[in-house]
């Protein structure tokens, strides 16, 4: 029985995948105006981070329209399909959860912040211009 519910999810998860998809690309919002110094500046602290992701997660969806909506250039990282970005994310982070948001310090340490309610207020306290 275990096995048929486990193909049953597989199935539906490859049958909903495209429409998750297709959804964000026709929903993602325009990107916020900036003047190019502020595009500059938000450009260069987006270099410091890096999103762990799955592609048809909907919480990672979530995580995706915000940075397009702030118009940052974050750098995703597929985590289930990458075996090397799995690793990472399971070594500096503790555990293999995602959406992920990994922030380089200015000192050379690292946070990984979890939640994608967390990492879209931090997104928004970061980049929103007032």
């Amino acid at each position: 029985m275990r096995i048929i519910i486990r193909y049953f999810f597989r199935t539906l998860r490859l049958v909903l995948t495209p429409f998750m998809l297709l959804n964000e690309k026709l929903s993602t919002p325009k990107s916020m105006t900036r003047t190019p110094d502020e595009q500059a500046r938000a450009d260069l602290a987006s270099k410091q981070l890096a999103l762990y992701q799955f592609s048809a997660c909907p919480f990672c969806i979530k995580v995706r329209k915000e940075i397009a909506r702030l118009g940052l250039n974050i750098e995703t990282r597929d985590a289930q399909h990458d075996q090397q970005h799995r690793s990472d994310l399971e070594a500096g982070g503790g555990h293999i959860k995602v959406p992920c948001l990994r922030i380089k310090r200015e000192d050379g340490s690292e946070q990984w912040l979890y939640e994608s309610g967390d990492i879209k207020a931090w997104l928004q306290k970061r980049f929103e211009t007032a």
